[in-house]
């Protein structure tokens, strides 16, 4: 064994030691620094100045109560975080999720996986994440402005422009992120429009926010297959999940010719051969705010299943993971390339398990990983934290545009490493080295912080 690889051994040993229960956050940061030995044998310094070590360890975590009051008086307790991974490249940034599901696991993996996605970017943002146990879904509008407001005025004291710039993520949307900014604006009687990102337009948001995660992915796998010659109009897609980054992935694969025939939500998966229609997905998910069973009453020859996984049952060319972590395991991924699948695309963050991947990689289906995958919507954060500081808001096409550019250099940066340090299609591999060595050389820079 060599040394370096016994670093990276001796490292993951440490955190299963000192925090066994943190599963999600050991195989998050084991994907990442299995990928870099290559890199750490180039660059002893790194070791020497023990990154790795500095790099596990949030600077901070903030946990706090969350008491609020619903609509017959009852008061309710639930759990507050926020994980401040790193601000080697600039502020902490990352989104909020309000789900059950929601520890401090599962936010130190998402704020890990942060850190390196935002530097991909090539932007000045640094990693963090954060989010409560509170479920939004069936809340009032009431009930949820209480909790919202209650939970910003533990978090205003550790955010800023310049600090900590937090953004929607699942169960923190529009509706959300106005009460977050109302409360953080009345607390700190200061116009801050760029300390959270994800407003609405009318006050400061950005244009091609809300569909910047959907399409960045879009434009990544383009990317992808477009270097082997695949062209994605005609092909089959499967997507999961019926948000923000299922529902814009659809539109623009659509938009590109593609036809992806499936959505889901926590209850069950919708298939329709003829293809996804857009306006009733949206009608039913952002107006109605139902579940997704609703489609088939609008649309007798589309398929309703109860339970998530058999999605990936549904033979397609190119499976995009919109929902949440660890969906696809590695029957799912099995039942993929039996299927036919050619390409897989992660629009959630780490949607496929450690086991899945490395299947995939086995069986040469080309794999576009989350962190640079779905690096779209953090990119267009930055966008609006930039139009915030100058007081500017550009045009959608605008937007759109730079974010095509930003995945383009994304996918050739990963691409390039890959090359160098893995083999040419290890995208996972080429996209954790990328952002690796960028964070590491400017802590490295930094001193000891």
């Amino acid at each position: 064994m060599s040394e370096m690889k016994k670093y990276v051994e001796d490292v993951l040993a440490g955190i299963k030691k000192r925090d066994p229960q943190e599963k999600e956050f050991l195989n998050t940061v084991t994907e990442v620094l299995e990928k870099v030995v290559p890199v750490l044998e180039e660059h002893p310094e790194y070791k020497k100045a023990k990154i790795l070590e500095r790099m596990v360890e949030p600077e901070r975590v903030v946990s706090f109560r969350v008491p609020w009051q619903d609509d017959k008086g009852e008061i309710h307790i639930n759990r507050g975080f926020r994980v401040q991974m790193s601000s080697a490249i600039g502020p902490y940034k990352g989104g909020l999720r309000f789900h059950p599901s929601v520890s401090l696991d599962i936010l130190k993996f998402l704020a890990f996986e942060q850190v390196y996605k935002n530097a991909l970017t090539g932007l000045p943002i640094g990693g963090g994440k954060g989010g409560s146990d509170f479920d939004p879904h069936g809340k009032s509008d009431n009930e949820v402005m209480h909790f919202c407001q209650s939970f910003m005025t533990e978090l205003y004291r550790h955010i800023g422009p310049s600090v900590d710039v937090p953004a929607g993520d699942i169960g923190v949307g529009g509706r959300e992120i106005g009460y977050l900014f109302g409360q953080y604006k009345r607390l700190r009687d200061s116009y801050d429009a760029g300390v959270l990102t994800g407003k609405r337009v009318d006050y400061w948001g950005s244009l091609a926010r809300t569909e910047a995660t959907g399409y960045g992915l879009l434009y990544f796998v383009k990317n992808m297959l477009d270097e082997k010659g695949i062209d994605l109009k005609g092909k089959t897609v499967v997507v999961s999940g019926a948000g923000n980054v299922a529902t814009y992935a659809i539109e623009k694969a659509i938009e590109l010719g593609a036809k992806p025939v499936t959505c889901s939500d926590s209850s069950g998966y919708v298939y329709d051969p003829e293809g996804i229609d857009l306006a009733l997905l949206k009608d039913i998910k952002e107006v109605r705010r139902a579940r997704i069973s609703e489609y088939v009453k609008a649309r007798p020859q589309a398929e309703y299943h109860e339970g998530c996984k058999g999605v990936w049952t549904v033979k397609c060319d190119i499976a995009l993971p919109c929902a949440t972590q660890g969906e696809i395991d590695l029957a799912s991924a099995k039942a993929l390339v039996a299927n036919g699948v050619q390409a897989v695309g992660e629009g959630a963050n780490m949607p496929s398990t450690l086991e899945a991947i490395a299947y995939f990689q086995e069986q040469g289906v080309l794999f576009a990983p989350a962190k640079a995958a779905n690096a779209g919507g953090v990119a267009v954060s930055a966008l609006e934290m930039a139009q915030n500081a100058e007081h500017l808001q550009w045009s959608f096409e605008e937007v759109d545009e730079k974010l095509k550019g930003i995945m383009g250099r994304i996918y050739k940066n990963a691409k390039e490493n890959a090359v160098k340090y893995a083999t040419p299609d290890d995208l996972v591999a080429g996209a954790n080295i990328a952002a690796f060595v960028r964070v590491a050389d400017i802590m490295l820079a930094h001193g000891l912080v």
